[in-house]
């Protein structure tokens, strides 16, 4: 470059705010991207970490704040928390619940309990605290994304079918009317999302392997359960192909002694033998695991178990004389270390040693412990058994007619989905 000569110091005014400009172009150009490069969370694309075990464990970073000042938490492999150890909290907020009981047209009278006569609504503003962390916020539109394309199904008896109306009405306000069905057939309920061409899906199989209550005339617990323990590829077939299974069966085990078949149902076969409860259970579930094993890519299918959801008849599990099962019940249990109403640990226990000896990897839901507090949030006499509403004079009697096996919706079964919500986004 020839010297500078101040009189030609005109002639380079031009050049010099040329090269000003470009040098601010070229700065702004690195700033973005340099701004590019920053890791911004992005969940639609998030990379899985890697787990040892069957465990319940998710993990979770603290990130940016929210509008109302408090941390938003994603998944991220920095620390463990146990998202099914904490307690209840009263939230008079609006983020509970997570949508209204008059907003979803597919829930049935079998839950609506304010519809049926509930006066309060307590029961739908608890809100589930883990103690080591927050639960991610459930957001429809990114479980939407991540079902695209894809089956979700619920397996198992009509616990597995309350979840699933609760898992339906916490995405249906964001699909289009005309974008989204529902339909009810013998064995399977199905929930159709057409812009995501996904389903959410109920299968009943109540014991998962074969059972005479299999059939939908022989729903209503007026026949003593006959199970085949280890038959289950006729179920099984049904579940095939699915990208998300999460399987239970609780309720029905409710006999000190099952009844065994004999032979096969499809050949006639009648006769039985009576088997421990706890040896039936955990010969059905070795049949269901076996199945798992032979029939699931892990490398495609998420599977998830559910453990007891439990039942709160004895007004003496909690020494109130003055309540009839969990008719009148407004609050939960306080949040103590101990709490007994009745959930046969035997069958958890059994449970827990099959799913812990299975070869594929298995997310375990244990929703016992966190919904045996909730002795508020059974549908009690403001259910609709076989259908049907009861009477006045039937609830004036809830002694004989009040249902504190089920729950009602809004309510308890939206916080075992939130708790799904964060296996599925961040576990699988």
């Amino acid at each position: 470059m020839r010297p500078f000569d101040k009189t030609q110091r005109c002639n380079y005014f031009p050049m010099l705010t040329i090269v000003t400009f470009s040098t601010l172009f070229f700065g702004f150009f690195c700033y973005n991207q340099y701004m590019k490069t920053i890791p911004f969370p992005d969940f639609k694309h998030q990379h899985p970490f890697q787990e040892s075990s069957n465990s319940t464990y998710v993990q979770l970073q603290e990130t940016n704040k929210a509008d109302d000042g408090d941390y938003e938490r994603i998944v991220s492999p920095l620390e463990e928390c146990d998202i099914f150890t904490g307690e209840w909290v009263f939230d008079n907020g609006s983020s509970h619940p997570l949508y209204k009981e008059d907003d979803c047209e597919f829930l049935t009278d079998m839950v609506t309990c304010l519809k049926n006569g509930r006066p309060e609504s307590l029961y739908q503003k608890w809100r589930w605290q883990p103690r080591d962390c927050s639960l991610p916020k459930f957001e429809a539109n990114l479980l939407l994304e991540k079902l695209r394309g894809k089956r979700l199904m619920f397996v198992g008896d009509s616990i597995n079918l309350n979840q699933m109306l609760s898992m339906v009405c916490m995405v249906q306000s964001i699909i289009p009317p005309e974008k989204k069905s529902f339909s009810y057939a013998s064995y399977t309920t199905v929930f159709k999302m057409e812009d995501y061409n996904a389903t959410m899906e109920f299968y009943w199989a109540p014991f998962l392997v074969e059972s005479n209550v299999d059939p939908p005339t022989m729903r209503y617990g007026t026949v003593v359960p006959v199970v085949k323990l280890e038959s289950i590829s006729k179920h099984g077939d049904n579940w095939k192909n699915v990208d998300y299974l999460i399987f239970n069966t609780y309720i029905w085990w409710r006999y000190p002694t099952m009844k065994a078949l004999q032979g096969s149902f499809s050949n006639g076969a009648t006769d039985s033998v009576d088997v421990d409860q706890n040896v039936a259970y955990e010969r059905a579930l070795k049949s269901w695991a076996k199945w798992v094993e032979e029939n699931v890519d892990s490398n495609r299918t998420s599977v998830f178990f559910s453990s007891m959801s439990p039942t709160h008849k004895k007004r003496s599990d909690w020494n109130n004389t003055n309540r009839i099962k969990c008719w009148n019940e407004t609050s939960p249990f306080p949040n103590i270390s101990r709490i007994d109403v009745g959930t046969n640990r035997q069958l958890f226990t059994t449970a827990m040693n099959v799913i812990q000896s299975m070869k594929i990897p298995l997310h375990f839901l244990n929703i016992t412990r966190l919904s045996e507090y909730r002795k508020d949030a059974h549908t009690s006499i403001y259910a609709a058994p076989g259908g049907k509403l009861l009477t006045q004079e039937q609830k004036s009697d809830p002694a004989r007619y009040a249902d504190c096996l089920h729950w009602c919706l809004p309510g308890l079964p939206d916080t075992w989905n939130e708790l799904l919500f964060a296996l599925i986004m961040y576990r699988t």
